[in-house]
């Protein structure tokens, strides 16, 4: 597939995703400067949502695991959010549908031949497997701060962005930073360079004025 596409709209889709991500974090950083505290704004979500669906189809274009991988592990904690902040009782049920069964509808077109994923995904000759496992690693431990603000939220209640959310932010992100750079992906690098401000900005904000308890819609 990434041989019948040029370069300039692979990027394109990807700089499209960061651009979602990076509004999400920007949108998110500007309420808590105004509130001066750390919140959680259902516009954060909705953003997550838009970035997530085209970081996928850019990881399928640029035949990387280890994007499919991250986005798949979070999406499901974007949407557990939107019903959180009340949004999600608010879609049509279509869209709902749709929403819900289309990643699980491409995973299975990606892997429906085995033989075939694994060669394109896992055995590229332009990503050797040492960077895969250190680019899903990245992944991984970038998609922690999801499952984590998940289970905090649940706790607390209200979908909320505690400490350990952006210290696990910080720490994924240097990874991330660092496998972009191997792989010379200006999407990767530019995205999560422009994160790493805000990560350490909200835990500034955060250690001085608290992680609110009362989040904003």
């Amino acid at each position: 597939m990434t041989a019948q596409l040029p370069k300039w709209i692979i990027f394109t889709v990807g700089f499209a995703a960061q651009f979602f991500f990076s509004a999400r974090t920007l949108f998110q950083w500007w309420k808590s400067e105004k509130a001066r505290r750390v919140v959680s704004p259902s516009a954060y979500w909705v953003l997550s949502v838009l970035g997530a669906w085209l970081m996928f189809v850019y990881g399928v274009l640029r035949s990387d695991f280890s994007i499919i991988l991250g986005q798949l592990i979070s999406y499901y904690i974007y949407l557990w959010n939107l019903h959180a902040k009340g949004i999600w009782k608010d879609l049509h049920a279509l869209l709902k549908t749709l929403l819900l069964a289309t990643p699980v509808v491409a995973v299975f077109l990606l892997i429906r031949d085995i033989p075939a994923f694994a060669e394109t995904f896992l055995r590229n000759k332009d990503i050797p497997l040492w960077l895969v496992i250190f680019g899903s690693a990245g992944q991984v431990i970038f998609t922690l701060r999801f499952i984590y603000q998940w289970a905090y939220s649940r706790r607390k209640g209200a979908s909320m962005l505690p400490l350990g959310f952006w210290l696990i932010s910080l720490l994924g992100s240097c990874v991330i930073v660092s496998y972009g750079i191997v792989r010379k992906d200006p999407v990767l690098i530019l995205g999560q360079s422009f994160g790493l401000l805000a990560y350490i900005r909200n835990l500034m904000i955060g250690l001085r004025k608290g992680f609110g308890e009362k989040e904003l819609k």
